[in-house]
């Protein structure tokens, strides 16, 4: 028999885990969700351009131990557009609004990149409602223009042309090892990004590009410092967006973090690595040892 490669489809990662996949309206936003598991309430947020299926590789693990909440932030994904920028404290007060229309009184938020920063944020903001915090591959930290520019410039250019090739690059934009980007996650971010509107979300995500606007939510120690949450820095040894020197920032800012580093990969480590995504998320959160 030939050997099956270790990721073939997101329905397979999904097929043996039950699940729900709905919409919820939070604020009047209609609001793509998927649910799964049982235990403690885990919510991932996904990245710039993003949508819950960036956590395919993930959900059947974590369903085993959480309540696991994965969705498409406000702006992305499949959930509602409207038209006003999406900043940091706008897709903090979608996040909490899904919290309040979901039941969820408090739990651990793991965000990776974009969506790192909303964890931060709403644990800085919202504390009582935020148990543990997962910062995965967080992003610029130390808000270097080069790095905006490449994020500004090559997802404007997927989402202007949504071609196979122009979209297959901003997805490899995320891989250490580009050769796991499957035609599938290709063409998933395709269809969002041709969906009517999505020019003007996107352009909405991206003033978070812009320094002057950034200004106003940028990393810094004013209010990371006010985070009570325990935290762990998710880092990797080849992501695109930030070195360990901005994870060693965020070391000095946070009350109470730890730094675990996964190697072999790139910003969207949960994808490359999940077995050691996993394993570092059990522990820090079940079993509350610091991850190797």
């Amino acid at each position: 028999m030939t050997d099956l490669p270790e990721h073939i489809s997101i329905w397979g990662e999904l097929a043996g885990t039950d699940h729900e996949l709905r919409h919820v309206d939070v604020a009047g936003v209609r609001t793509r969700v998927l649910r799964a598991g049982r235990g403690p309430d885990l919510v991932l947020l996904h990245g710039t351009g993003g949508h819950l299926e960036a956590y395919a590789r993930d959900i059947a693990g974590l369903a085993r131990d959480f309540t696991v909440t994965a969705y498409d932030m406000v702006g992305h994904g499949w959930s509602d557009l409207p038209d006003r920028p999406y900043t940091i404290d706008v897709l903090c007060a979608h996040l909490v609004g899904l919290l309040d229309a979901l039941g969820i009184a408090t739990a651990h938020l793991s965000g990776e990149s974009l969506g790192g920063w909303v964890a931060a944020w709403t644990a800085a903001h919202h504390p009582e409602r935020v148990d543990r915090l997962v910062l995965n591959t967080p992003g610029n930290i130390a808000n270097k223009p080069a790095v905006m520019e490449r994020l500004k410039a090559s997802t404007l250019a997927a989402v202007r042309d949504p071609s196979d090739a122009t979209v297959r690059r901003r997805v490899e934009f995320l891989f250490h090892h580009t050769e796991m980007v499957t035609d599938e996650l290709v063409d998933l971010r395709r269809q969002v990004y041709s969906r009517p509107g999505f020019l003007r979300a996107i352009e909405n995500t991206l003033v978070l590009q812009d320094p002057a606007i950034r200004r106003d939510f940028a990393w810094d120690p004013s209010w990371v410092g006010k985070i009570a949450a325990p935290t762990l820095l998710l880092w990797t040894d080849h992501d695109p967006t930030g070195g360990l020197d901005e994870a060693g920032l965020l070391l000095g800012w946070l009350p109470d973090a730890r730094l675990t580093v996964i190697e072999d990969a790139g910003h969207w480590p949960q994808w490359e690595k999940p077995q050691l995504y996993l394993q570092r998320h059990r522990q820090f959160l079940l079993d509350h040892q610091d991850p190797a």
